[in-house]
């Protein structure tokens, strides 16, 4: 089996890779990113890597490739507003061209890494995969238009379309824009927790179970369609207080207002009754941080921040 995977230099494709490249099923993946914030992938014989933008790509660089693996995206809410139009660039026109080219090589499988905010506010106590989209964001409308268009591509590949609340956890190529893993590294680091509002309930996810069910859908027989992907649903203010409950010592919590108004539940019996069993909760993910924080391995770094170091880079 070969394998691409856009962005697999990132937060979630960093794991991706690694754990991909422990399989005897894998004979080559591609990696197509552009690095931004450095490469954390090792060499290894079957690891190809390609530094280039997914708008520059061409059926050169994917050929031989039977299954795609697409989570390149400016991501987050706060770094796609630096620069919109690049944002709808990334996301739209990356991906019909990657299609386009996909559909000429004839792959079998195109999973997509969405996100479970394109549901925007919802007061159902269960957000399932027929509820209706009213993303906020740009950045999430960009992935409810990339999903529409995709899905026009089914007769020619299958699509996986996977839609995950928050991922935490740690990655050699580290996140501390992420609610749960910057909520943690400030216990450890300042002894205080900055909760902004505190009664937005969240879906999340651990880091190895989103990279679990791109795994799980690559190499099983799974129907194609949109699975959203998360085993919690907690308020930032109780994420908060298991934190300080993990920690083990005199925390902090500061409450402060909060202009994000995202509130929902994700419901993940779809993935689950297709057969992915969920691996990892809340208190493993607190504790992963906390033991590569001690370790020296999570600092204070400006590319753990999506924002500032694209800011940065933008300057260059």
């Amino acid at each position: 089996m070969r394998v691409l995977i856009t962005g697999g230099g990132g937060y979630k494709g960093t794991i991706l890779v690694n754990r991909l490249l422990n399989s005897k099923r894998i004979k080559q993946i591609v990696v197509i990113d552009t690095f931004w914030f450095g490469n954390y992938l090792g060499k290894n014989k079957k690891l190809k890597i390609i530094k280039k933008n997914i708008l520059d790509i061409s059926i050169k660089d994917i050929k031989g490739v039977n299954t795609i693996i697409h989570l390149a995206a400016i991501a987050n809410d706060p770094a796609s507003d630096l620069n919109v139009k690049l944002t709808w660039e990334y996301s739209c026109l990356g991906t019909m061209k990657l299609c386009e080219l996909a559909k000429k090589i004839k792959i079998k499988k195109f999973i997509f890494a969405s996100s479970g905010s394109v549901y925007g506010i919802k007061k159902e106590r269960q957000v399932t995969e027929n509820l209706d989209l009213k993303p906020i964001s740009d950045y999430n409308k960009t992935k409810m238009i990339t999903e529409k268009m995709l899905l026009s591509y089914g007769k020619f590949f299958k699509i996986y379309i996977i839609r995950p609340g928050t991922v935490y956890g740690y990655s050699p190529r580290m996140r501390l824009d992420l609610t749960l893993n910057i909520l943690t590294f400030s216990a450890l680091k300042k002894g205080i927790i900055k909760v902004f509002g505190g009664k937005q309930i969240r879906p999340m996810i651990h880091i190895d179970d989103i990279t679990g069910i791109y795994l799980y859908i690559l190499f099983n027989k799974v129907k194609s369609g949109i699975y959203n992907a998360s085993n919690t649903n907690i308020s930032i203010y109780k994420l908060a207080l298991l934190i300080k409950k993990v920690i083990g010592k005199n925390i902090e919590i500061k409450i402060q207002r909060s202009n994000d108004p995202r509130s929902y539940r994700l419901n993940s019996d779809k993935i689950v009754k297709a057969g992915y069993d969920f691996k990892k909760n809340i208190i493993d993910g607190i504790n992963d941080i906390k033991y590569f924080y001690e370790k020296g391995l999570i600092k204070n770094d400006e590319k753990n921040y999506s924002i500032s170091w694209i800011k940065k880079y933008d300057e260059k």
